[in-house]
């Protein structure tokens, strides 16, 4: 049953459909970035398709190459109990055509790609930060966003005001025995000595 959607939707996409993959009872098709919004419309109005949801927009990054990000679309057709997952290659400048007109959801899906990886949306109605403060600086999901070096924000209850301070990542350091979890280890832990010998 997947092999003929999957046959279908390559008929469907035409030039559209650059490959398709299954893999794992999952279908995955890869179509240019600049025609989402027709890829998107026809899957949707087909007869055959009807994939009527969209469950998420998300992005991954591979900073190696040159077009930077995949842009993955996942798509629901309850009618039909059918899923199909979209991906497209996003290159870093390169803004991806809003899908907000089709589906009122990707509001909220696009600010997050916006903000988690800095994927610029063309005629989003409103792209700005949704889960980072107003004036963060970076993309927090990119793989080159450092770890340490920014500022973080909290409310200080003392003070009756939000302030911004340096990020510290304190750690405790441990020693490792990597000795076998079977026999134990030679040395006590804390409240070990609670326990009867």
């Amino acid at each position: 049953m997947l092999e003929e959607l999957a046959q279908h939707v390559e008929t469907l996409l035409g030039p559209n459909c650059l490959s398709r993959r299954l893999s794992h009872g999952e279908l995955t098709v890869i179509v240019p970035a600049e025609a989402i919004l027709d890829v998107l419309r026809q899957l949707r109005d087909d007869d055959r398709c009807q994939f009527e949801q969209l469950i998420d927009i998300c992005g991954v990054d591979y900073p190696e190459r040159e077009k930077r990000f995949d842009l993955v679309y996942h798509l629901l057709s309850p009618r039909k109990n059918q899923r199909l997952r979209l991906k497209c290659e996003v290159g870093e400048a390169t803004a991806v055509p809003s899908v907000v007109e089709l589906f009122a959801c990707a509001n909220w899906y696009e600010r997050e790609a916006y903000d988690m990886y800095g994927i610029l949306f063309a005629g989003h109605p409103d792209l700005r930060r949704i889960l980072t403060d107003y004036g963060f600086q970076g993309h927090p999901l990119r793989k080159d966003f450092p770890l340490t070096g920014y500022v973080e924000v909290r409310y200080d209850d003392a003070q009756k005001r939000v302030v911004y301070e340096p990020v510290r990542l304190p750690q405790e350091f441990r020693s490792f025995d990597f000795l076998s979890p079977w026999e134990g280890t030679e040395y006590l832990l804390p409240g070990d000595e609670k326990a009867k010998q």
